[in-house]
């Protein structure tokens, strides 16, 4: 492996698993902003820290986000997932109410469909560099 990464362990288990996960809003036009995005990323945070997860890397632009998350075997990818749009949306709902004009007529800010890929291919520098890389909003 080219870069170092940290083993995990569990009562019964040793492991580094890592998923690249993009969001993206429901309708396809510009939605973030700099601010929308520094938020986003906090909430997702915390709603990794709840699951036992890592945010490794977080960036986006003004309409979806990638994530990179270190996470243990017991999580069920599509359950965190569910959580982060979930809390996500809500979150930003409450806090910046310009955003509802963006998704009135769904009453939903995500996509319901998203993109998940396991990381092992690549190294994460790689993963890691584009992520970093995105066009974020001003």
């Amino acid at each position: 492996m080219g870069e170092t990464q940290e083993i995990r362990t569990g009562r019964h288990c040793a492991f580094v698993m890592h998923v690249h996960v993009v969001f993206v809003t429901k309708f396809p036009h510009k939605v973030f902003t700099d601010a929308h995005v520094r938020r986003i990323e906090e909430i997702m945070r915390s709603v990794c820290t709840d699951f036992e997860c890592g945010l490794v890397e977080f960036n986006g632009e003004d309409n979806h986000v990638h994530l990179l998350v270190n996470f243990p075997p017991k999580v069920a990818v599509t359950k965190l997932v569910n959580s982060l749009k979930d809390v996500s949306s809500r979150r930003l709902r409450q806090e910046f109410p310009d955003l509802v004009s963006h998704y009135w007529r769904a009453n939903k800010l995500w996509s319901g469909s998203y993109f998940a890929g396991t990381v092992g291919g690549a190294p994460l520098s790689v993963i890691r560099q584009y992520i970093e890389q995105q066009n974020r909003p001003v």
